[in-house]
C-alpha cells in the first residue's frame, strides 16, 4: 500500500502498511470521509505530526487522545489549532502551566504549536481522525495499533526522548516505554475536568529541558 509520508517514517513503518489491520483501517477511514463528512482533520493532514517531525528529529513526544472535533480546530497535531483559531480549554491550561513553570510567557502566541514541532516535539494523537462533533468516534478502528507502533519505534530507535503522558489514557499507551532509555513524565490530563488534580504544578516543561540538557541536547523553547 502506498502511503504518502515523510521518508524516514515511511521507511520505518513500511511493513505496517501491509498488515491486515492497516488495510482495513484505511478502507474504513476512506469510507468515513466519503459518507460521514465532516471528518477531521482534513485528509491531507492525517499524518502531519509525522511529516513535520522526522524520527531523527524527535526530542519530545506529547500524546493526545483524538483530534479536535469542532470546525476549524484539528490540524493533525495533538492539542494544536491553526493560527487565528481560539485555543481550546486544554490548550489554554497547557500554556498556563508553561508560563507558571518557566516563570515567563510561552513563545506560543496563538493556538498553533508549530514552534514546538519545529524543535522536535512530536504532537501525536492516539487516534488520527474523528467525526465532526463526535469525540472518540474513530477509536477502536485500528489507529491505536498504528500509533503504538510509532511509540515502539521511537522507544527502540531513539535515545533520550522526553515522553509527556497526560491522563490515564496516555499513561496506558506509554506502558511500553523504556524508562532507563528515555524520560517519562506523567500527570493528569490538562482538561478543565482534571487539570487542578495535578497537571497544574507538574512542571513537565522545565523537567524536560533539565533532562535534555543533562544528556547533552539543546532545551526546547517552550
Amino acid at each position: 500500500m502506498n502511503v504518502r509520508l515523510e521518508p524516514g517514517w515511511k521507511a520505518l513503518l513500511e511493513t505496517e502498511f501491509t498488515r491486515p489491520y492497516f488495510i482495513n483501517l484505511t478502507d474504513k477511514v476512506r469510507l468515513e470521509y466519503a459518507t460521514h463528512p465532516p471528518i477531521y482533520p482534513p485528509g491531507g493532514q492525517i499524518f502531519r505530526a509525522l511529516d513535520l517531525c522526522p524520527p531523527g528529529s524527535v526530542r519530545a513526544v506529547i500524546l493526545g487522545q483524538d483530534p479536535y472535533h469542532e470546525p476549524g480546530q484539528a490540524e493533525g497535531l495533538a492539542f494544536s489549532v491553526p493560527d487565528g483559531i481560539p485555543a481550546p480549554p486544554s490548550l489554554r491550561n497547557i500554556l498556563q502551566e508553561v508560563n507558571s513553570d518557566l516563570g515567563h510567557p510561552s513563545q506560543i502566541r496563538s493556538g498553533s504549536l508549530l514552534p514546538w514541532v519545529e524543535q522536535g516535539v512530536l504532537l501525536l494523537n492516539a487516534t488520527l481522525t474523528v467525526r465532526g462533533g463526535m469525540a472518540g468516534s474513530h477509536q477502536g478502528i485500528g489507529w491505536e495499533t498504528f500509533t503504538d507502533r510509532i511509540i515502539e519505534i521511537i522507544n527502540r530507535e531513539c535515545r533520550h526522548v522526553v515522553f509527556m503522558l497526560w491522563g490515564s489514557y496516555a499513561r496506558r499507551k506509554g506502558a511500553m516505554i523504556d524508562h532507563a532509555r528515555h524520560c517519562v513524565l506523567e500527570a493528569p490530563h490538562p482538561s478543565p475536568l482534571s487539570a487542578h488534580r495535578g497537571f497544574f504544578g507538574c512542571r513537565h516543561f522545565s523537567q524536560a529541558n533539565d533532562y535534555l540538557i543533562k544528556n547533552g541536547l539543546p532545551p526546547i523553547r517552550w
